[in-house]
């Protein structure tokens, strides 16, 4: 065929790399990319091997000039964002700077199909080849995408059957009990050189703190601002405390030894997302795993206080009220006529400023609804310390009362036995791995053993209960030995510390104290002096 004189024909010349400025750069700025997956000994001489073997590969070929050797040592291929070397190198090839990747194979570039096509399309774009030596594959060749695509489809593969692997190997340990927590956010624990956990004492003082102030009636609101005013530090080292954080320090039954494992799962090795376990997986829950923090009767207690907290209800219709912690006699006074809380307002009458406590009732529907007192601020705390004095003042019979109270209590001892409930569990545990194993039904089994796990929480609660009231009756008998005078004035403090409930009546107070007594305070009535 002839050609037209004014046409020239350009033969093609095959060049991978960064099209900018050809004639000025002759020779191909070519780069490596490494990474081992652990930081075991055997894997980072291969890391070396690797970096040294590319520097020498690439320095040999004299079409070839070394544009840095890029490793990441020790992370993780499913994704590439805490791969900081591969990411930088990615960044300096849309500058430019590289025109050729070698690295040893698809797996070490990414194990994530959709990371992978992503960087090579993207590289591809800018005329930049990817080179796999393993699997002999430059992605500027016609065949490269096609197999590309198959080659990192069984990397992905190979990377799903290895989450696989160590999720049945977490599996294995957790049926053995063998507990494994992250320390370093965990507040009032740190780990030995064997990786088990002990208590670290500061920490864990804080967290005794956070307990105590709890059951003394504190918000966690209150308790974060506390900690924060004192310079105290989060277990993640913010100076921060939200009441979230507090909430879960109140929950985490690892503050009592024991540990319940595999809360969360991984649903996408790829993403590495974990979501709450809801049931899904199976769930391990280990007792006295570790040294305790916080005794395990005071951990119920503090269970069934965010309970009460969280179901505070008053009133003839079980109204649901929001708790308040603001003042101590906030949520413990009540009306005698209808069973609502009192409310703290600051009222106006006729002019006249004042604070006063009301029944909720009367205040949202009128003196129809409920016809009790208005109280003053200041006779309610009067009669507060006066019922605190009245105790004082009969010392004798108040501590052979409490020590009657004492006697009821372990009386009360006879409850279904947590040991009996035990033994039962253990043998449902092994019936119910050994079905587990086998691939058979395990409901019937799952079910009994929800069953008891219950009765076993009812009747460690109900211990709890009655430890409880042993605590607060030694509390009253310390205070009733120490406190050698009369209480002057009106303490926030003592009221959260030794008042239960406070019950409003026409002519009197009722004071019930939390060892379980109960005192009567006249009301003082003033003629002028609306109700």
């Amino acid at each position: 065929m002839e050609l037209s004189r004014n046409i020239t024909v350009i033969p093609a010349r095959k060049r991978v790399g960064n099209t900018a400025a050809v004639g000025k750069r002759p020779k191909l700025k070519v780069a490596a990319y490494c990474r081992v997956s652990t930081d075991s000994e055997e894997q980072a001489s291969s890391y070396e091997v690797q970096v040294a073997h590319y520097t020498q590969f690439i320095q040999k070929n004299p079409e070839w000039e070394l544009a840095g050797i890029y490793a990441d040592d020790g992370i993780t291929g499913t994704n590439t964002k805490k791969r900081e070397e591969f990411n930088r190198m990615i960044e300096e090839c849309m500058a430019g700077k590289i025109d050729m990747i070698i690295t040893k194979s698809i797996s070490r570039f990414a194990r994530n199909t959709l990371d992978c096509l992503k960087y090579i399309r993207q590289l591809k774009d800018k005329n930049i080849a990817v080179f796999f030596e393993k699997e002999n594959i430059n992605t500027m060749d016609s065949k490269g995408e096609v197999l590309l695509t198959i080659m990192a489809s069984l990397a992905q593969q190979e990377s799903q059957s290895l989450s696989q692997n160590i999720k049945l190997g977490l599996q294995y340990r957790f049926q053995n009990g063998e507990v494994r927590v992250n320390h370093s956010r965990f507040l009032g624990y740190t780990k030995d050189e064997e990786g088990n956990l002990i208590i670290e004492p500061a920490e864990a003082e804080v967290v005794k703190r956070i307990y105590r102030e709890y059951l003394e009636g504190a918000s966690l609101l209150q308790i974060g601002r506390g900690l924060e005013a004192d310079g105290i530090l989060t277990g993640a080292g913010k100076t921060k405390w939200r009441p979230e954080t507090l909430k879960k320090i109140l929950q985490n039954e690892k503050y009592i030894g024991d540990a319940l494992l595999q809360k969360t799962y991984t649903v996408d090795f790829l993403n590495k997302k974990r979501v709450k376990n809801k049931g899904i997986v199976p769930q391990y829950y280990v007792e006295n795993s570790h040294e305790p923090i916080i005794p395990r009767d005071l951990y119920m207690q503090v269970q069934e206080e965010m309970i009460r907290r969280a179901n505070l209800h008053s009133g003839a219709n079980r109204k649901k009220r929001v708790y308040s912690s603001k003042y101590a006699l906030s949520s413990i006074v009540y009306c005698s006529k209808c069973g609502e809380i009192y409310r703290r307002i600051a009222w106006n009458n006729r002019g006249k400023h004042s604070t006063v406590w009301r029944c909720c009732t009367r205040v949202e529907h009128g003196p129809t609804a409920c016809d009790a007192p208005t109280i003053q601020e200041s006779d309610l705390q009067a009669a507060v310390v006066q019922a605190i004095n009245l105790v004082l003042g009969n010392r004798e019979s108040m501590m052979a009362t409490l020590q009657e109270n004492v006697e009821a209590v372990i009386r009360q001892g006879d409850e279904t036995s947590s040991e009996g409930i035990e033994a039962k569990l253990l043998d449902l545990q092994k019936e119910l791995l050994k079905l587990a194993n086998s691939k058979k039904d395990y409901n019937s089994v799952a079910d009994e053993i929800d069953r008891l796990r219950e009765l076993k929480q009812n009747a460690l609660v109900e211990s709890a209960e009655r430890e409880g009231l042993k605590q607060r009756i030694r509390e009253m008998r310390e205070f009733l030995e120490q406190q050698s005078t009369e209480v002057t004035e009106y303490d926030e403090l003592l009221v959260r510390r030794l008042i239960e409930k406070v019950t409003v009546y026409d002519e009197r107070f009722e004071v019930e104290f939390k060892s379980g007594s109960k005192v009567d305070v006249e009301r003082k009535r003033c003629p002028s002096r609306r109700k």
